[in-house]
């Protein structure tokens, strides 16, 4: 009598280990997609958030450019408005003197301080025009801590082109003489002006002294061919020159690299 034998199943994958195989590396390759997908999202997230950070840097380098242009804008305006103003006030006063040079300068006419050929001292009859323009300089720069937007206030003398050899200056000649003019005008506001309107105490914006003074002799005419005592008179003058707060070479080069950025 035969026996009977019963068989084992045998499982698919012990009858094709090559399956198995496939399934195995399926599922490996899953996980590294998977592990892919991880990285490549919390990539992009990094970089979306670089991304966001550059944006904001770069608006707040716009906002510093506009900044930096708008206190320029705003210190031209108070130095045009302090000129005007002065004009205004000192010709309601029946003192007329002259707004040039785009603004930035207030000029004295010779016939309001009375320098003679030679002369450096204001005459006596002339120290009160001189104290009117000093007081309302004063008045208007203080006003709403204009100072601030200011660098310096040179008070400029010049003469006119006929040399000069006085015992006061020497072979300093025009140069000594345009100095002294200004130095006498300086002091004379100085000594006369209160204590509370002196100009030597305005400071800029670096808290340094506001005023300074100097001389350029018969070298910026305002007539350059003199012929009469009229075009020579002319050049004998006073120049209150204001020059506003700039940004330095430095300055100017983070403005552009800035811009460049934003480009």
């Amino acid at each position: 009598m035969a026996l009977l034998r019963s068989e084992k199943p045998i499982a698919v994958d012990e009858e094709n280990p090559y399956w198995m195989s496939f399934s195995d590396v399926m599922s490996g390759l899953l996980v590294i997609f998977i592990l892919a997908s991880v990285i490549l999202i919390l990539q992009l997230m990094e970089l979306q958030e670089q991304a966001e950070k550059e944006r904001e840097r770069l608006q707040e380098q716009v906002v510093e450019v506009e900044e930096e242009i708008s206190m320029l804008r705003k210190a031209e305006e108070v130095r045009r408005n302090i000129l005007t103003e002065a004009a205004d006030i000192l010709q309601k006063r029946g003192i007329q003197v002259e707004v040039s040079e785009n603004s930035t300068v207030l000029r004295i006419p010779n016939q309001l301080l009375g320098f003679d050929t030679g002369a450096n001292e204001i005459g006596r009859q002339y120290q009160d025009i001189a104290y009117e323009i000093g007081e309302v300089l004063h008045q208007l720069i203080s006003k709403e801590d204009r100072s601030s937007y200011l660098d310096t206030v040179f008070v400029e003398g010049h003469t006119d082109s006929r040399p000069f050899y006085g015992k006061l200056c020497g072979s300093k000649g025009n140069w000594c003489l345009s100095t002294f003019r200004a130095i006498s005008l300086w002091q004379f506001w100085e000594q006369a002006l209160p204590e509370r309107g002196k100009l030597g105490d305005l400071e800029n914006g670096d808290n340094k002294t506001l005023f300074s003074v100097s001389g350029y002799a018969e070298t910026r005419p305002v007539i350059k061919n003199q012929k009469t005592e009229s075009d020579f008179s002319k050049n004998r003058r006073i120049d209150i020159r204001f020059t506003i707060r700039r940004p330095s070479s430095e300055d100017y080069e983070k403005v552009r690299s800035k811009v460049d950025l934003t480009q």
